[in-house]
């Protein structure tokens, strides 16, 4: 089982608190959909959580809101989706 801190700079309701505080003593029940991990599910896991697939410098840039809803629609990965098709769009870019 996966235990989440929080990192001090969210701030939850009562309501929040309460609902994480009664989930706690939930049992946990795994079917055919979310089985049991095994040892090697779990080392797989944290080996693809500690793997970085996409390396590169880190760069901010400003882009319009109409292209971040865009590019958000594309999956939870849209900062890695961004960062190919920037580099897909300065690979083929041929100054005038």
């Amino acid at each position: 089982m996966v235990t989440f801190e929080l990192d001090g700079t969210a701030t939850l309701t009562d309501k929040e608190k309460k609902l994480l505080a009664e989930a706690r003593r939930l049992p946990i029940i795994y079917d055919e959909d979310s089985p049991e991990l095994t040892d090697d599910m779990e080392k797989a896991f944290a080996a693809a959580r500690k793997a970085r697939p996409y390396q590169g410098e880190p760069l901010t840039i400003y882009v319009s809101s109409a292209t971040i809803e865009k590019v958000k629609s594309m999956g939870a990965d849209y900062l890695a989706i961004l960062g190919r098709l920037l580099d897909k769009a300065v690979e083929e870019y041929r100054p005038v």
